[in-house]
């Protein structure tokens, strides 16, 4: 299987400075190959600062569909002359590099395996257009003109964007097409069919979107009957508790009185917003509140009295980069083990793990479903790549006659029955008591407590009464794994080798898989989508006698976790790591795989 660019298979980077209003262009380009019915993925290196710094934007077209990173660039754009050393090195032998070259190039900043390509766009766009900021902006639509002309991009598809975004703002829409053109018709007039690959149309994207993860899951929120959210923006997560903030306003305004239907509050801090959640769920309404790695580490002490009290809650955490502030605007899956065993004590709690935005929207329906089933807090696991980058999935889907999983709790005509409630009391067997709702009616009043108390919710410091209800939250935790979503499992019993992965790793693994069947090694493959592990984890472990463990952190936490929560043996499970703060690749686990199989041999 090649590896090499080719027509509707290779990758752009587009290197520019943070806050020159690049993204919209890069959009721009981005989607107009989708709108050729080519699959594609956008890939956003940015800065944690807010103007500035180098920022890169890397789209790959991918005909086979494949959505992970490249791990290769084909089409370099060196807008940025501070990386312009960084971005020639980073090149791929055989690719290109586009350059403005209204300013003259060192001599020593050549390849001789890369080919040049100098366009003026600065020049150009000074002497169309008058002002410092429109010359910046329009630069950049300049130089999707050039990249377009060299790809043969369809100019109609082009056309329609500009005329989608710019509808009501005709002067704009004048401007855009006159910088597109300029760039447009210098690539053309003096590199015309340079590139030895193209883009052409296909069909292969018209049951798809493109979407990005957090607007998924505060999609998913909405669809959950959510109606409150509490939080304090921290990147990455921030997007979420936005998109969620204006489909309310939107969907959740009454109409008769226009009276809002839903709560937002911006906390002051994490531990906050976990407590104002906590306060929410415990009246009976569906909150969450989105956060990352540091707001995991502040709400852990709420996390623990959600669990140990029985208070449903949805928790979205967009893993980043740590430790500590680490480097925010970067991915990482170093979280797992933080949030499965969040907070002081024995605690264990609910993790679902969806690998993209199609995911995220279902894994967050399902969320809200599982906190309430099972009376605990539950914390949806996605990343930066899946929350910020834009991803192609198909159309989503919505069952019209949903009705929200409530769980077990008693209204107002089964209390009235009753002599009396014990909110901690396991009456169907299955570990998980009955609920009521303040203000319901007196009979189902009871005392919320995170101290130590008995099965009838009364305050205890009795040894046996204490294990009474912490054995009873253990076989809870065995009861969850009947509601859970189970791994997706790919298994021939030809393969003896299999891969297990989590989140968005899924992409990488995927196109590996493929890559290594072609080059004559078949593998196995499980990703887990939710902790607990179900007995198809156990049952994919048994039937393998080497497991390639991949995931994106440095101290393989979900090798960890399969060693203390089922029976395996370590040497059994390889850690394929990955934790640079970039997108995992296929390439990179191709090479450590192979690399580990060398060393078989040659002991």
């Amino acid at each position: 299987m090649s590896t090499g660019p080719s027509n509707n298979d290779f990758t752009i980077r587009i290197a520019n400075v943070n806050g020159t209003g690049s993204a919209s262009a890069n959009a721009l380009l981005m989607k107009s190959i989708f709108r050729m019915g080519i699959p594609v993925v956008g890939k956003n290196y940015f800065p944690s600062n807010i103007q500035g710094l180098p920022t890169w934007y890397e789209i790959r077209v991918s005909g086979r569909g494949y959505m992970a990173r490249a791990g290769r660039i084909d089409i370099m754009l060196a807008m940025n002359a501070q990386t312009y050393r960084k971005d020639l090195a980073d090149v791929a032998p055989g690719g290109y590099l586009i350059y403005d070259s209204t300013w003259p190039r060192h001599k020593l900043l050549n390849r001789d395996d890369v080919t040049i390509i100098g366009i003026p766009l600065a020049r150009m766009c000074n002497e169309q257009f008058s002002t410092a900021r429109s010359r910046v902006l329009m630069k950049n639509v300049a130089y999707v003109g050039a990249v377009a002309a060299l790809l043969d991009v369809d100019l109609d598809v082009i056309k329609a964007s500009l005329e989608k975004i710019f509808a009501k703002k005709a002067s704009l829409l004048k401007a855009n097409y006159v910088a597109f053109n300029l760039g447009y018709d210098y690539a053309k007039q003096h590199f015309g069919d340079l590139l030895s690959f193209k883009v052409e149309p296909m069909d292969e994207t018209s049951q798809h979107i493109m979407i990005d993860g957090n607007t998924a899951t505060a999609l998913g929120a909405v669809y959950a009957g959510a109606t409150v959210g509490a939080w304090y923006p921290l990147t990455p997560s921030t997007s979420v508790m936005d998109t969620f903030i204006s489909f309310c306003e939107r969907y959740r305004i009454e109409d008769e009185t226009g009276q809002a239907k839903y709560c937002i509050i911006q906390a002051e801090d994490e531990l906050s917003a976990m407590g104002m959640v906590l306060g929410a769920g415990w009246n009976g309404a569906r909150a969450f509140t989105p956060t990352s790695g540091p707001g995991i580490s502040l709400m852990s002490e709420l996390l623990g009295y959600g669990y140990f009290a029985e208070i449903p809650a949805v928790v979205v955490n967009v893993q980043r980069c740590g430790p500590s502030t680490g480097m925010p605007t970067r991915t990482q899956q170093a979280d797992i083990m933080a949030c499965a065993y969040a907070s002081h004590g024995d605690t264990r709690h609910v993790l679902l793990f969806p690998s993209s935005p199609e995911e995220c929207f279902y894994h967050s329906v399902a969320a809200f479903d599982l906190a309430e089933r099972l009376q605990t807090p539950v914390i949806i696991l996605t990343d930066l790549d899946i929350g910020m980058n834009d991803w192609m999935i198909p159309i989503l889907k919505w069952d019209d006659n949903y009705k929200p999983d409530r769980g077990k709790s008693l209204d107002a005509a089964a209390l009235e029955k009753m002599e009396s409630f014990h909110r901690y009391l396991d009456v169907d067997d299955d570990a998980i008591p009955y609920r009521t709702f303040p203000g319901e009616h007196p009979n189902g009043a009871y005392f919320t407590r995170g101290s130590g108390h008995n099965m009838y919710g009364a305050y205890t410091e009795d040894s046996n009464e204490y294990l009474e209800v912490v054995d009873r939250l253990r076989r809870k935790w065995e009861t969850a794994k009947q509601y859970i979503p189970e791994p997706a499992v790919d298994y021939s019993d030809k393969y003896k080798v299999g891969i297990i992965s989590v989140g968005s790793c899924d992409g990488a693994v995927i196109e590996a898989r493929d890559r290594l069947l072609a080059s004559g090694m078949g593998t196995n493959y499980l990703r887990v989508k939710a902790f607990p592990f179900t007995d198809r984890v156990q049952e994919f472990i048994d039937s393998h006698d080497r497991l390639y463990v991949v995931e994106q952190n440095r101290d393989a936490q979900l090798r960890s976790l399969l060693m203390l929560e089922t029976d395996v043996v370590a040497e059994k499970l390889v850690p394929l790591l990955f934790y640079d703060g970039l997108p995992i690749n296929a390439r990179g686990i191709i090479e450590a795989i192979n690399q580990d199989l060398a060393k078989g041999v040659a002991a």
